[in-house]
């Protein structure tokens, strides 16, 4: 993990000026931030663990995958494990295709992570959806956590709806046009608005 954004502290201070809910998410976990790990082999994997279950859960599950590949989570490693010893991990049959393909492709270079430096947010959310098991979610999580994009707005997203319902006083689900109305508020810094919000509802802040 390494230390915030570098755009970090300039998005607190334009969505403090934006939006007085978002100030006040700031002022209360002002000593948190998101962190990445610059992994995006290691992300994909989590990403997919994490998919449709809760936080706690996921990283419930996480830790069992993490201990089957002996704490090396590498295309090498992963693809080399039976689907007998991910099922015990918790993963769905599915969730199984999807890593052990993942880390075919990267071993087989069939997949370039670095081709992602150079897309805007739509064109990488495209590429990365080409994977199986990597839908728009997966893809979204992995922009703002891996690559650190400041603009996504995971409109998908379970927990950053709820938080929209719980922070804005709306009905849940939020209306959707609620919901891009925010997303004009806080772009170009919306994937810290979506983190403040996920911090506000869950105490375990989600990394990848």
């Amino acid at each position: 993990m390494n230390k915030a954004p570098k755009y970090w502290k300039k998005a607190k201070k334009y969505l403090s000026r934006k939006d007085p809910i978002m100030k006040k998410l700031i002022k209360k976990y002002k000593d948190n931030n998101l962190t990445t790990r610059k992994d995006v082999f290691f992300s994909l994997c989590k990403s997919i663990i994490g998919q449709q279950i809760s936080v706690a859960a996921a990283n419930s599950v996480f830790l069992k995958f993490e201990k089957a590949c002996k704490g090396k989570i590498n295309p090498n490693t992963v693809s080399n494990l039976k689907a007998t010893s991910l099922r015990k991990c918790g993963l769905s049959r599915q969730k199984i295709k999807g890593i052990l393909e993942l880390a075919i492709k990267f071993k087989k270079k069939e997949f370039d992570p670095n081709l992602i430096l150079n897309m805007t947010d739509e064109e990488a959310i495209i590429y990365l959806s080409s994977l199986r098991q990597i839908g728009r979610w997966s893809a979204e999580m992995i922009l703002l956590f891996t690559y650190n994009r400041s603009d996504i707005w995971p409109i998908q997203d379970i927990g950053l709806l709820r938080a929209i319902s719980n922070n804005y006083k709306k009905k849940y689900f939020p209306p959707k046009i609620f919901v891009l109305k925010l997303k004009k508020i806080f772009s170009p810094y919306c994937s810290v608005a979506t983190w403040y919000l996920w911090r506000s509802i869950d105490d375990d802040t989600i990394q990848y």
